[in-house]
């Protein structure tokens, strides 16, 4: 008979050992109070307000030590005599984690943009959107896609790929679509709806590399999960906060504006800032898939692509 694991009062199941060791080993540089507030998201170990609880997730972490399934970062000095020290305590931890990574991509060989689909990773994809994208975590709104943009077990950033939005007269202009098209062919448009890189990642030209590698994949990645294919990518850019640099490098084209709406604002109601429509074609002959004179794209042509 296996023996129940009991750390702080609940009870500890072998999956839950498995994510927690997932965690250690996956973001190393992480301290340990960084590694015990993952580990608690993943898991969703929180509180009501959705506070994580750090000290079960420490005593987890620090089970799996004990058992030599992980190797923890050395422990921090807990108590600093002064009121200097205590604020200098006070801003470390406000620091964003991991060091530094600058440079140029070209220093950093093997970096991959790959979807994530593991519980464990769609947690932490969904902490650190809330916690470093300026338009936080939404739930997607139907088929999406999630990618992490990773160097070896580094963690750069994030992209996220889900429904276009409902109507928009400068994309609909520029696809040439009247009501009834954009009704029955909106799916084949995908919203690139959030991608971040995080703070401490300044690598030259990595945002318009990894774009670049998104765009790459989409089809064959979209028709895998959700049997058909993409033919046209969206997003929106903020202009008074972002001059769209990285999509303009990576090939994007600028195509109007929205009017302040919401994505999917079918009735006027959700007001937001005027964003400028940038928009990349998957194929050179885009708009007769969208106006239906061809045919959807099967798996056979992706692979070709």
């Amino acid at each position: 008979m296996q023996m129940k694991i009991i750390i702080g009062g609940r009870e500890i199941s072998e999956d839950d050992l498995m994510v927690a060791e997932y965690v250690a080993q996956t973001y190393k540089s992480f301290s340990r109070k960084e590694l015990a507030r993952t580990l608690c998201y993943c898991q969703e170990w929180v509180t009501r307000k959705d506070v994580p609880k750090l000290d079960l997730g420490a005593k987890v972490l620090e089970y799996l030590e004990g058992m030599g399934r992980i190797s923890l970062p050395a422990k921090r000095e807990q108590y600093i005599a002064g009121r200097a020290a205590m604020k200098a305590i006070a801003i470390t931890e406000k620091t964003d984690p991991g060091d530094p990574m600058a440079g140029d991509i070209s220093n950093y060989k093997g970096i991959k943009v790959q979807p994530i689909f593991e519980k464990a990773e769609i947690s932490l994809w969904k902490e650190y959107i809330e916690r470093y994208h300026p338009e936080k975590y939404a739930a997607p709104r139907g088929a999406n896609l999630r990618y992490a943009i990773k160097w070896g077990t580094r963690l750069f950033g994030y992209m996220l790929f889900s429904p276009s939005a409902w109507a928009l007269g400068d994309r609909d202009n520029w696809i040439g679509w009247t009501e009834q098209d954009r009704s029955q062919r909106l799916v084949y448009v995908l919203n690139n709806s959030r991608f971040l890189l995080f703070p401490w990642i300044r690598i030259h030209n990595l945002a318009s590399w990894a774009l670049g590698q998104a765009v790459r994949r989409i089809q064959e990645d979209w028709l895998e999960n959700y049997l058909y294919a993409p033919v046209l990518l969206e997003t929106f850019i903020d202009p008074a906060q972002y001059r769209g640099s990285c999509y303009r490098a990576a090939g994007w084209q600028k195509v109007g504006a929205t009017k302040g709406r919401g994505r999917h604002d079918r009735h006027h109601e959700g007001l937001s800032t005027p964003r400028d429509i940038y928009m990349y074609p998957l194929e050179t002959d885009f708009r007769d898939y969208l106006l239906g004179v061809k045919a959807p794209i099967t798996r056979e042509e992706v692979m070709m692509i």
